[in-house]
């Protein structure tokens, strides 16, 4: 096909509200260099990532910054990408025009200083929120056989990548009793279904309004207001944080495993440490993926082993309602933004 010379997209132009996020119809079209692909976007999912990112929260107390620190603007967001490749840079091996891609949201670029060190699509480089996008093609992964629908594989890189990250680093096994947190969001409801692919007895804690997908695969519910019971669980996968958090230690068994990567309810969290080392814990921070863990994830997408809930989809203009939607909880699972089809 014949690459535009210009596309439209969403421009982060500063950290901020909504406002900050601008729409235009004379973006230039990246091309590719050497080792780098142009890919069409699909559908790309609407995360918290995104929206965290918007207004500056990794930074912590009193700073605003991307992932990796501080951003620059423009940028355009999007942390989750499916997509056709239309263009290859020098050297690029292995991938095929037209074959329809993913890559994960957090990409290992190690440093001699940092050998897990990462940059996030969408925050240190341009993502899906436009018609086209440029990724490197080692951060590729073919779905071509996928027999999952476009806005489907949009919903699945970041909240399922994530998941599947978790659960790896936990080391969930086959009859392992697992409580989830968030289990009606876009990673909390990712992490039910691949825990249940594991072969886990899964317990999902989200708000009741939201959990007919949780009951509609047979899982254990409890209230967003409820307390786990103590010593139920060899594991907890928390995406919370938030005032129970010292709840969920004492839901572990001696020797349980807790592992986290979101806070939606709150980052600063109170806790006895005596419960930690008394239990024999173990607490993991979830965000470094090694390839071979999304590989896995790809595996599973292109057997269509488990079928995302998308609840709805969004025009890429409607940005701002599809963000808003998401912050309120309005609906479980995930949330979809389909760009305007480009023309040849």
């Amino acid at each position: 096909m014949t690459i535009p010379a210009t596309m439209s997209g969403v421009q982060l132009t500063c950290h901020g509200g909504p406002e900050a996020l601008v729409w235009r119809d004379d973006i230039p079209v990246p091309r590719p260099g050497a080792g780098e692909v142009l890919v069409r976007v699909l559908a790309a999912g609407v995360n918290m990532t995104d929206i965290n990112t918007r207004v500056g929260w990794y930074g912590g107390e009193g700073r605003s910054a991307g992932w990796a620190g501080a951003m620059r603007f423009p940028r355009i967001q999007g942390s989750d990408l499916c997509g056709r490749v239309v263009a290859l840079g020098d050297g690029v091996e292995g991938l095929a025009m037209g074959a329809r891609v993913i890559c994960p949201t957090n990409q290992h670029e190690p440093t001699a200083e940092n050998p897990i060190a990462f940059v996030s699509i969408g925050s240190e480089f341009d993502g899906a929120f436009a018609q086209y996008c440029l990724v490197k093609a080692r951060h590729l992964h073919d779905v071509s056989a996928s027999p999952l629908s476009d806005t489907e594989i949009g919903a699945m890189p970041c909240a399922y990548g994530t998941a599947h990250n978790l659960l790896h680093r936990a080391q969930v096994a086959v009859g392992e009793r697992v409580l989830v947190t968030g289990a009606s969001g876009g990673v909390g409801l990712a992490a039910v279904q691949l825990a249940l692919l594991r072969g886990a007895e899964v317990t999902g804690q989200c708000s009741l309004s939201k959990s007919a997908p949780l009951r509609a695969m047979n899982v254990a519910v409890l209230s967003r207001e409820s307390v786990p019971q103590e010593k139920a669980f060899d594991v907890v996968i928390d995406v919370v944080g938030g005032d129970g958090w010292q709840q969920r230690l004492d839901a572990l068994r001696p020797g349980g495993r807790y592992a986290t990567s979101g806070a939606v309810a709150g980052p600063m969290v109170q806790g006895d440490l005596r419960r930690v080392y008394l239990n024999d814990l173990t607490i993991y921070g979830a965000t470094h993926q090694p390839r071979e863990v999304f590989a896995g994830l790809v595996t599973i997408i292109n057997t269509a082993r488990i079928r995302p809930v998308v609840s709805n989809t969004y025009p890429l203009r409607d940005i701002a309602r599809a963000q808003a939607d998401l912050a309120a909880g309005r609906y479980p699972g995930k949330l979809v933004l389909i760009p305007a089809e480009t023309k040849a």
